[in-house]
């Protein structure tokens, strides 16, 4: 299971900075045919600024002088692409640990903010939706189940361990002595099919990186990453499409 929430997508500001930067090596701005409007004022890549029309609605228009540009450098390879690196992406990824883990060979040009599940784990109640389950058979998911049952006693135990009498305590033991045993029970139960949300800062280069190298892998999670990035703005740097998907 994967999940993508809450797309950013380079803004037409952004663009058009990427492009007059794009166009620095060879001072060729003036070249430049892409445009935005923005708050009812046009912006171009050789630097004029105007009034828009009236009926001009605010976004970006990519030029084909810039459009051209862009391709035949995407194509050149990662030296000469390094306006791919400044189109960043923003999304909210869920994914199971086990996915995580692979994810996490790509540090360059991605920033992360997970959720806790050292902080957390005892947050909410386990559920079944909380883990990647869709190819288990009928006894896997039942040995899952039983698994999501003992974690959840061990959440209900950490939570009223401080109300406990010394006496139920001293039952406990020598199993466990105080309450993070209890935590290092869910810690290390945890199966990998947990599902953890995470928002990441990417770039199309990084994404370029991610596609070519995951495109046919085992997880079912890359093909649908790899799907996902199939449909972003300007996904043909990425995928050496002829016209957007």
């Amino acid at each position: 299971m994967i999940c993508f929430e809450d797309v950013v997508t380079p803004s037409p500001e952004e663009m058009i900075f990427v492009i007059r930067g794009m166009r620095n090596p060879l001072n060729s701005w003036n070249r430049g045919d892409s445009r935005a409007v923005i708050d009812g004022d046009y912006v171009t890549v050789p630097g004029d600024i105007g009034t828009a029309a009236a009926d001009d609605p605010d976004g970006f228009t990519l030029g084909p002088n810039d459009e051209d540009l862009m391709r035949r450098l995407a194509s050149a390879g990662t030296e000469h692409r390094k306006f791919m690196r400044m189109m960043p992406v923003y999304v909210r990824i869920t994914a199971p640990l086990y996915w995580w883990k692979e994810a996490d060979t790509y540090k360059i040009g991605t920033v992360s903010n997970s959720c806790s599940t050292m902080r957390k784990i005892t947050a909410k109640e386990f559920t079944l939706d909380d883990f990647s389950h869709e190819h288990l058979t009928f006894e896997s998911r039942k040995l899952l189940e039983r698994t999501i049952a003992l974690l959840n006693d061990y959440r209900k135990l950490y939570l009223e361990y401080d109300g406990l009498s010394e006496e139920d305590k001293n039952n406990l033991k020598p199993a466990i002595s105080c309450k993070k045993d209890i935590w290092w029970q869910m810690i290390q139960l945890l199966p990998s099919s947990y599902n953890q949300a995470r928002n990441l800062m990417l770039n199309y280069e990084t994404l370029a990186n991610i596609y070519h190298q995951r495109k046919n892998p085992k997880l079912d999670e890359w093909n649908l990453l790899c799907k996902w990035i199939e449909e972003l703005p300007y996904a043909w740097l990425i995928t050496g499409e002829v016209n957007d998907p």
